[in-house]
């Protein structure tokens, strides 16, 4: 998720348990704490583009950490602060603070499609409960009111009203995750396809518009839903699943670029396939500003003129051209079925 609501929601549950007279250190060490996880991105190298992916929301999002991640907040904020003669707080009630704000985090991230390492390390599973996208302004701008108004009004009750927002608004994300999973598995049966899995997730900022992508033997389907009061399906395209041995025969098993295209493997959850018209960029195809496309937001690129011992290329592919905003605004709005209906 955006760090602005990370922090704001980090803050909103310390509030929500606080006195009158420590609202504002709640606040701070809560938010403070809350964004901390995501310090994790520093983890970058020159030489290994893909370092970044393998342990942006690992160890420091994970559950078993939180306590750990915690206790390294408090101790920095409460030196700090401290010196401060306004900041009349203990230690233990400084980690308290921290504890609540730090554990929002990684479970927020859960949320959304990327995928968190939270059982981090027993398991290098990456969950995603696809509820929410990673930047959704009906989420965060109410969220962040309430969090001002509760440190402005120094009052605990609109920091509870804060979290009963996300609760309800992650309920309501479930139920439209739920809804475009039935509409989705509807659809695939319609065409006589038994998915190998299937999965739904938000487009960007909204939880009306949605992807959703299956896998078959030969390649992936993905199609769009709004889910408004009633369902409206936008017919998407087919992708050829990536098949090393056809699609790269040259690719060394050994090589450091094998090992790579193993790695963003796990990443994309296998959601690979190579693109037509540069065959030598491997696309993650769960992401793509329109949801019934497939043009993937990052995409790794192999040299099979490289040395053994080279990386491959991390790319972003984030198309944001005023064309495809159009074509999503377009079935964010269900102007698309009804102006080719007008149109007959």
């Amino acid at each position: 998720m955006d760090p602005v609501t990370q922090g704001v929601l980090g803050a909103s549950v310390p509030q929500a348990i606080s006195r009158k007279r420590h609202i504002v250190a709640a606040t701070v060490f809560g938010a403070l704490s809350g964004m901390a996880p995501d310090l994790d991105s520093l983890i970058r190298s020159d030489t290994d583009p893909l370092l970044y992916l393998e342990y942006h929301r690992q160890f420091t999002h994970s559950l078993i950490f939180i306590p750990v991640g915690a206790l390294i907040c408090a101790l920095a904020f409460y030196y700090v602060f401290r010196l401060s003669k306004r900041w009349q707080i203990s230690f233990k009630l400084t980690y308290l603070f921290c504890l609540l704000g730090y554990a929002t985090h990684g479970l927020l991230d859960s949320c959304t499609s990327y995928g968190t390492q939270l059982l981090w390390p027993f398991s290098n599973e990456r969950f995603a409960w696809n509820t929410v996208s990673v930047v959704d302004p009906l989420f965060s701008l109410p969220l962040l009111l309430l969090v001002v108004a509760a440190y402005r009004k120094r009052s605990r009750g609109f920091g509870q009203i804060a979290l009963c927002w996300v609760i309800a608004y992650q309920g309501l994300g479930f139920y439209q995750h739920y809804r475009v999973q039935a509409a989705g598995t509807q659809l695939a049966a319609e065409r006589g396809h038994v998915p190998l899995r299937l999965e739904v997730k938000p487009s960007f900022g909204n939880i009306l518009l949605w992807k959703v992508i299956y896998e078959m033997p030969d390649g992936y389907y993905t199609d769009a839903v709004r889910a408004g009061p009633e369902l409206t399906v936008y017919p998407g395209e087919f992708i050829p699943r990536l098949i090393i041995e056809r699609d790269l025969p040259w690719l060394d098993k050994n090589s450091q670029q094998a090992k790579d295209l193993e790695r963003f493997a796990w990443f994309s959850r296998g959601y690979l396939s190579l693109d037509p018209v540069n065959p030598l960029r491997v696309t993650d195809m769960r992401y793509s500003l329109v949801p019934n496309e497939a043009k993937g937001m990052w995409s790794i690129w192999l040299d099979p003129r490289a040395n053994n011992n080279a990386h491959v290329i991390l790319k972003q592919d984030r198309d944001t051209s005023a064309q495809r905003r159009e074509k999503f605004g377009r079935m964010l709005r269900n102007r698309v079925l009804r102006e080719s209906m007008g149109s007959e």
